[in-house]
Parts: structure tokens; sequence; C-alpha cells
């Protein structure tokens, strides 16, 4: 298993990952020349924040390739939006070389909780309960996604609520946390989030958009405020 994605959020002050909107090779090579720290790219889900609908790995392959063969650093892969789709392409996805998978608690087969192949990084929503955040890291985690935000304020201001939900998270788990940029995030928030435990923030098409232009400019904005943190 290569572990340098959870390296990364272990020692870093705060870890960058890039949440790309499309499969494209293009915005993955945007991100990485404006410092992102690792990448993520989607399959088998409709995506939300971005509303884009990714298709499987089969089809999204050529495109997966390409973007594996220019990253500078750790590259992972949502599974999918439901279990049977996570379970079909979990194989093809460790055989192409990602460095981790992500997947909602909920979405996760046994097959993907129980491997030791691959690092996993298991998201859970606002519904998730304090025992089962407590139980994230002893049932084969290696990283917790915080993605605690309701779909319906997607996109809304930061606010001191989500920091005490996101502080809560950190104190009830002993793995690495990632907020994604659900919330519109700005980079002068990241000393906030720093302060209260968090390893990594992923950033999305809430606060990138989605060309090659803003993807720049967004990570490159967030980069030079972490380096100065």
């Amino acid at each position: 298993m290569n572990t340098t994605f959870l390296n990364l959020l272990k020692t870093k002050k705060l870890t960058t990952i890039m949440s790309l909107p499309a499969n494209d090779p293009e915005l993955a090579k945007a991100a990485w020349e404006h410092g992102a720290d690792a990448v993520k790219v989607h399959i088998n889900v409709e995506h939300r924040a971005s509303n884009t609908i990714f298709r499987s790995f089969e089809e999204e392959y050529e495109a997966l390739k390409e973007i594996l063969s220019v990253a500078k650093g750790p590259t992972g892969i949502v599974l999918g939006g439901d279990v049977l789709s996570a379970a079909k392409d979990y194989e093809s996805v460790v055989k192409a070389g990602f460095d981790f998978v992500s997947l909602y608690v909920h979405h996760t087969p046994m097959q993907v909780l129980q491997s030791d192949k691959i690092l996993k990084m298991l998201a859970i929503d606002y519904t998730y309960s304090q025992y089962e955040i407590n139980s994230l890291s002893h049932i084969g985690a290696d990283i917790l996604e915080a993605s605690v935000i309701k779909p319906e304020t997607y996109g809304q201001p930061l606010t001191a609520r989500e920091i005490i939900s996101y502080k809560y998270i950190v104190q009830n788990t002993d793995i690495p946390v990632v907020v994604p940029t659900q919330r519109d995030i700005k980079a002068s928030h990241l000393s906030t989030l720093a302060q209260c435990g968090v390893n990594g923030v992923m950033l999305g098409a809430i606060v990138t958009g989605k060309t090659k232009e803003s993807i720049s400019r967004a990570i490159a904005e967030f980069r030079n405020y972490i380096d100065r943190m």
C-alpha cells in the first residue's frame, strides 16, 4: 500500500486536495502546476456540487489513465455513489495505480473495507452519530472526510457553527480529517480550520469553479495562504 497521501495529511500543516469537476487531464495539470498536494477524480456518480455525471471506470478509463500519467502527487478516486458500483470497479482502480479511494461510509462495500491494498478515505454526512464517528477509525478507515453540510446549504458562507462541527469530529476520531468545500470556504478561513486540527482541505467546484483558469487561480490562492501560515 502506498501511504504517501496519509503521510502528507499527518505531517503538513494543511494538505490541499483538488476534487476535479470533470475527469479532464488539463484540469489535473492546472491543479498540480498551481500547488495542489493531491488530486481526486470520480466514477459512477452524479456529483451535486459540479453538476457532472461521471460514468463507469471502463468508460472513463482513457481520461483517468492520462490523469495518472501527469500526476505529481497522490491521486485518489471516488468509486461511486452506491455499493454495487463501488464493488464492481474496485479491483480495476487498484490495478490502475490510484493512491486512495474515496467513498461515503454507507456506500463502502466489505471488499473495500477489508482490503489493505489502498488507502481508504471514508466520508460521513450530516446524519452520522457520535458513536459512528468514534468507530470509523477502528473498522479500517484511514482518513475521515467530514462531508457534514446539508445539501440545501451548499455554497453558503462558512459560519462558526460549521467550525464547531469540524472541531467536534476532530476530537472524536484518531485518524486525519479532511474538510471538503461544501460551504464557501475562503483561503483566509484556513488558519481557523488548522487550529481546529483539520488535516486537509478538499477544494471543489463551489470555490474553484469548473474551468482551467478558475481552478488555477483558486489553487494558487489557497497554496499561497497555507505557505504563509
